[in-house]
């Protein structure tokens, strides 16, 4: 069974940076890819960003392209999201999900869950 745990959370001042791990065990992740994912109180799912584990391909969302960057240390089966010039609108609960195959963009797409890590910026 494949699980997933978040670590890294907390509290920054707006401008700070946080780096969020998913450590990934039960099952050998080459052919997976792994993503970031986040979700607001009453809001819907929204995807953060996406590594292939097999060709390190990635993806960002356009709201935080050029803050984060989602790295992969496959030794490790583990995925790292470096969050810089953090936004107090970057606060929420994060989370990440594993897949087999190619990276995707909708959270149905993902079948493997952490328990999520919360992020917050203060203004």
């Amino acid at each position: 069974e494949v699980q997933l745990v978040e670590s890294g959370g907390g509290l920054v001042q707006a401008g700070g940076s946080l780096r969020l791990s998913c450590g990934a065990s039960g099952s050998t992740f080459d052919d997976y890819a792994i993503a970031w994912f986040r979700q607001a109180p009453g809001k819907e799912r929204e995807g953060v960003s996406v590594i292939s584990f097999h060709d390190g391909s990635t993806y960002y969302a356009d709201d935080v392209k050029g803050r984060f960057t989602i790295s992969s240390d496959n030794a490790k089966n583990t995925v790292y999201l470096q969050m810089n010039s953090l936004k107090p609108e970057d606060t929420t609960v994060y989370y990440c999900a594993a897949r087999w195959g190619n990276p995707a963009i909708p959270p149905s797409a993902y079948r493997y869950w952490g328990q999520g890590t919360q992020v917050t910026v203060s203004s």
